[in-house]
């Protein structure tokens, strides 16, 4: 049996790889003042305007239209292959349809299908369907097994998960649909930055014009519209929110693309140019090391580097901010705004706040780090605090108040659950990084922007490949590092932000 490993030595270790990674990531500044551009932009954040009312209401109705349409299909299909998740093929389609980010399906599907409603929508259903399918197939297998044994022997696999374990997991299936519909939001919003009608796109106009007033009435209103999303979406209104998106989704008018332009791309632009050209297998090994040398490894060096500084980077400011939640070490305004604060870091996706730092730093790796390590810190520092703060009333009377409750009761009781979230969150950074390239910071998706703007969907398709891999090798060596541990197995159902009724079956550390 394999040696349990120190918390403090794990935490030593990434530590050190992300000091050792400092000196050789790129995190020079740009030639322009930064600190010129801050006070320029919280001038015209501090003055939000509105008055493009009816441009931003459409926006905000494109990124509520696309999200609840992408997460229903997405949910559906997931929950067509959840019976079928421990077989080979159903398993293997799903983990390879969410390895990919939301935001490279849209720019597959743009090439395959042009840029309108079905490119957007498919760009988060298929994903979330791989997504759903794991989630559900596991919520299935920890449903009581004595109602699916009470069925007859010769059962079938859909008619045990309808009258057997369906009415058993109701509740926690429609509880994680509502925070991943709360993750489409945000996947919405940042769709729009590559051209399709969503609050993204408003933003990136804004941001270019200089209009930072505007630009502030753009995020003030999304974060509004993710803080009440538990409000105004409830699941008896699903049907009703679903025909609305549809409809609204029906009037966007798509450029037509050529005749054939799906069939081509299916079995032409993804094919390998050297099979394509008529040079065969002989061909494709030159083709690939070349890839490999000029793109593969300076685009992954890069992410890794990224990654492995964001991760420290989140931990860092999770371990900081979750008493910052809980009234007991904070007062009851510090909370307040402790709440608030990480409400308005874990809304924002990582790359809508990258975007913002880019406009401050410039294109290097600093706005990409600082973008994972707030947003990522601010999730898990998010959950902590509601953790944390439901330990307090099994606590003594006279229990310590501020930092000696923090320091001395809290923070040894939950830093097995902090490790084994921020490992959760490892892969999920790796991904988000390499999207990153596509503000022209030199991760692996800059190299995959670069390739399908020039029509080179052979080489992208590769470069998608080489996320995949890097993101499952990743996401293993978590698995193996949290179970030599001793630390709970996680799930994307268990890093929910507010599970709702999934909280009873996670098990704090």
């Amino acid at each position: 049996m394999a040696e349990r490993l120190s918390p403090m030595r794990v935490v030593a270790g990434f530590t050190a790889v992300a000091v050792l990674a400092l000196p050789v990531a790129d995190l020079e500044l740009a030639g322009h003042d930064p600190w010129a551009m801050i006070g320029r932009m919280l001038s015209g954040f501090a003055r939000p305007d509105f008055g493009a009312v009816e441009a931003l209401s459409r926006a905000l109705a494109m990124t509520v239209a696309f999200a609840v349409a992408g997460v229903a299909l997405g949910a559906a299909a997931g929950l067509a292959l959840a019976p079928f998740y421990d077989r080979a093929v159903p398993r293997a389609l799903c983990v390879a349809l969410r390895s990919v980010h939301e935001i490279f399906w849209a720019l597959l599907l743009i090439q395959a299908i042009g840029i309108g409603a079905p490119a957007g929508v498919l760009a988060l259903a298929l994903p979330y369907a791989g997504i759903f399918a794991k989630v559900f197939a596991e919520q299935i297998e920890e449903a009581d097994p004595r109602p699916s044994c009470a069925l007859p022997p010769r059962s079938d696999a859909v008619s045990r998960f309808a009258y057997a374990a369906m009415p058993l997991i109701r509740a926690p299936m429609l509880a994680y649909c509502l925070y991943r519909l709360e993750c489409g939001m945000r996947a919405s919003a940042v769709i729009g930055f590559i051209g399709l009608p969503t609050l993204g796109f408003q933003l990136d106009s804004f941001f270019r014009k200089g209009d930072y007033g505007a630009a502030s009435a753009v995020l003030i209103c999304y974060i509004v519209m993710i803080a009440t999303l538990r409000w105004w979406m409830r699941p008896r209104l699903a049907p009703l929110w679903i025909v609305a998106s549809v409809a609204m989704l029906a009037t966007l008018n798509a450029p037509p693309m050529g005749e054939g332009a799906l069939w081509r791309f299916l079995s032409q632009d993804i094919i390998p140019q050297p099979l394509r050209g008529g040079e065969g297998p002989a061909g494709l090994i030159p083709w690939l090391q070349e890839i490999t040398l000029s793109e593969i490894g300076p685009g992954l060096w890069n992410t890794l580097i990224a990654t492995q500084i964001a991760l420290v980077l989140t931990g860092l400011i999770a371990f900081l901010s979750f008493g910052s939640t809980i009234t007991a070490i904070a007062g009851r305004w510090g909370s307040v705004i402790g709440h608030l604060a990480l409400v308005v870091l874990r809304s924002l996706p990582e790359y809508m706040l990258a975007y913002l730092f880019l406009q401050i730093f410039g294109p290097s790796l600093l706005p990409a780090i600082l973008a994972l390590g707030l947003h990522n810190g601010a999730i898990i520092g998010h959950l902590l605090g509601r953790e944390a703060d439901a330990l307090i009333p099994g606590l003594r009377a006279d229990h310590p108040r501020g930092l000696l409750l923090w320091g001395w009761e809290l923070v040894p009781r939950i830093f097995g659950r902090f490790l084994a979230l921020c490992l959760y969150r490892w892969e999920i950074i790796l991904r988000e990084s390499a999207v990153m390239g596509i503000l022209g910071i030199a991760t692996l998706g800059f190299f995959i922007d670069s390739a399908l703007a020039e029509l080179r969907i052979d080489r992208a398709v590769v470069l998608l490949i080489a996320i995949a891999f890097s993101s499952a090798v990743i996401d293993r060596i978590s698995v193996r590092v949290r179970a030599r541990m001793k630390l709970p197995k996680l799930s994307d159902a268990d890093c929910a932000t507010d599970p709702g009724p999934l909280a009873a079956r996670t098990n704090p550390v």
